[in-house]
């Protein structure tokens, strides 16, 4: 990284690189794991997922009758992915903010079916839920 380069990085209070909307996009695009948190009975819960993104949307693919597909009908969740290289104590992290809802619309599920999204668990997973990316924030730790 160039002198200008490292002038033009914006850090927050702990000295962790602030990334920009565009950077947490790419690196979401790069993620095959995330994780969704939403509320379980008041209560909440964090769930790993395989996900694909469509546009700047978080697609996941789940059991109909999962208690992800419950918890994320129109409701606001968060969603993180991050990485790390625990030999060069490098890593980043992105978390989306924005509305979960399951996809009901016919044209949108078939658009949805032809994504490269195939669920990592066994069983049936033909439920969509599609996460609006409205507020994103990313960190990266320097090298």
């Amino acid at each position: 990284m160039s002198v200008e380069e490292q002038d033009t990085k914006t850090t927050d209070t702990a000295g962790l690189e602030v990334l920009d909307r565009d950077e947490c996009l790419r690196l979401l695009a790069q993620a095959p794991i995330g994780r969704i948190v939403f509320t379980d009975r008041a209560l909440p819960a964090v769930q790993p997922v395989n996900f694909t993104m469509h546009g700047v949307d978080i697609v996941i693919r789940t059991s109909p009758d999962s208690k992800l597909a419950r918890a994320t009908r129109d409701t606001v969740v968060a969603f993180e992915v991050d990485d790390y290289d625990v030999q060069g104590r490098t890593g980043w992290s992105v978390m989306v903010v924005g509305l979960g809802r399951a996809v009901t619309d016919p044209g949108e599920l078939a658009v949805l079916e032809e994504l490269p999204l195939r669920p990592w668990a066994p069983g049936r997973r033909s439920h969509f839920i599609r996460i609006v990316t409205d507020i994103i924030t990313g960190r990266r730790i320097p090298s």
